[in-house]
């Protein structure tokens, strides 16, 4: 009787989690809506303004308004967005499993919060993100083959704590 009653007890907590899966979320067919914390009202940064006087927000928290240029494939956990002409763009990070941002939010408007950060590489870790990043999208890189530029020794990025899919 004991086993049967741990059994049922089980089966209530495990089958009750309705909880979506980490692939259900990066498989979301609408993509609007609130991801991570809730965004208060601020004035947002140009992605611009922030990449052409980096020292001025370094380590500070901004908001951002753009347009989702590119999703993480694998686990949803990093946008490219790009400023409204396209030109400028800034990854955009999540801890991994925390927030998971859909592939359909390509093309959508976003408003994200979260800290300008600069991540600094080394030259094998620089060849090492080319190689990850190729392989994201199913390319594959021979690391020997690889040549950076200086701009690969580094990536501005948003430390995302918060973001708003329209």
């Amino acid at each position: 009787m004991y086993y049967c009653k741990t059994i049922l007890l089980l089966i209530f907590l495990f089958g009750c989690d309705n909880q979506p899966s980490e692939l259900d979320l990066l498989n979301k067919k609408n993509p609007k809506g609130d991801y991570g914390q809730s965004i208060s009202k601020g004035d947002a940064q140009n992605i611009n303004e922030l990449l052409k006087n980096p020292d001025n927000y370094l380590n500070r928290n901004v908001i951002v308004n753009g347009v989702i240029h590119e999703v993480c494939p694998m686990r949803g956990c990093w946008i490219q967005i790009s400023d409204i002409n396209g030109i400028d763009q800034i990854r955009v990070k999540v801890t991994d499993g925390e927030i998971v941002f859909p592939l359909s939010g390509k093309d959508h408007n976003v408003t994200v919060k979260g800290t300008f950060t600069r991540l600094d590489l080394s030259k094998e870790q620089a060849i090492n993100w080319k190689v990850h990043l190729a392989e994201e999208k199913g390319i594959t890189l021979n690391p020997d083959n690889i040549i950076l530029q200086e701009s690969d020794y580094y990536e501005y990025r948003i430390s995302c704590t918060g973001a708003v899919i329209l």
